[in-house]
């Protein structure tokens, strides 16, 4: 039990590693918000829609039901990665994605009321933990400052990601984890397909590179094994293991765009930081 346990815990790490470069390359890419979006989730569903053939993972819906759930889950997806691509374009990487990881306490409160779980108090000291470094983060709040309004785009990003997230547990139970991603990426392809037409493309030559990582390595391999470990972790534990997104978001982003944080991005990242140590021995106590 402890083995499979550990096996698990190191696949949503590795997954949240890949997650983790969605920040430095939102920043980076110098395209539309989303024509970005369009391009990652189609070039994505291509990549799952061949593994799913090759692995013959089956497509089709069992219900009405589930196909409202794949609409209104990837709709919550695409406004979660517009809200976020825009937090990290307004304010800086450490920022934008730090703002995001308010999720987990906007999970640990939703998911009792969608699931037969207990809620659990703990969610709410780690919450406050997370909250305290968001509030080091950004101590004055003043709506004429880009890196403000960076922050309240992150936050509403978070709350569409919780949705996202617990709308997409009620399918793990019925649905491979790659299929149920590619349905969410193939319904955000047919609502965003008209961007083309009245944004501007031109620039796409040179950013192709960057998006394909962004679509393969972060889309179809990174949110992929994510949907696959809610299988063995309520949302509330995935959400709060995956806030180390932030902390090695702003590693890479100081590697690859010499972004330096300040000493609260510092203070308030480790702060998150701490929910997730606490989260992952907690879990594996309980697992064992």
């Amino acid at each position: 039990m402890k083995n499979q346990h550990n096996k698990h815990l190191l696949l949503l790490l590795l997954a949240t590693l890949f997650i983790s470069t969605s920040g430095p390359l939102g920043k980076f890419i110098e395209l539309p918000i989303p024509v970005i979006i369009w391009w990652r989730s189609i070039l994505a569903f291509i990549l799952l829609y061949g593994f799913c053939r090759y692995k013959k993972i089956s497509l089709r819906p069992k219900s009405r039901k589930d196909i409202f759930l794949f609409i209104i889950s990837a709709l919550f997806l695409a406004t979660h990665w517009i809200t976020y691509f825009y937090a990290l374009k307004l304010s800086n990487v450490a920022i934008g994605m730090l703002s995001l990881f308010v999720y987990p306490i906007i999970t640990a409160f939703l998911e009792p009321l969608f699931f037969k779980v207990k809620f659990d108090p703990i969610y709410t000291l780690l919450g406050l933990q997370v909250l305290i470094g968001l509030y080091i983060l950004a101590p004055e709040f003043n709506l004429e400052s880009s890196h403000v309004k960076g922050l309240l785009f992150g936050l509403s990003s978070a709350l569409f990601y919780a949705l996202r997230n617990i709308i997409s547990k009620q399918l793990v139970s019925s649905y491979n984890g790659t299929s149920i991603m590619l349905y969410q990426i193939g319904i955000i392809s047919i609502v965003l397909s008209p961007v083309l037409f009245f944004m501007d493309t031109s620039g796409m030559s040179t950013q192709f590179p960057y998006v394909i990582i962004l679509a393969v390595i972060t889309t179809a391999i990174g949110h992929t094994m994510l949907i696959n470990s809610l299988k063995h972790f309520t949302v509330s534990t995935a959400s709060i293991i995956s806030s180390t997104q932030p902390i090695l978001g702003i590693i890479i982003a100081f590697i690859f765009l010499s972004e330096i944080p300040t000493w609260n991005t510092f203070f308030g990242g480790l702060i998150i930081l701490s929910t997730v140590i606490i989260e992952s021995i907690r879990s594996k106590k309980i697992s064992s």
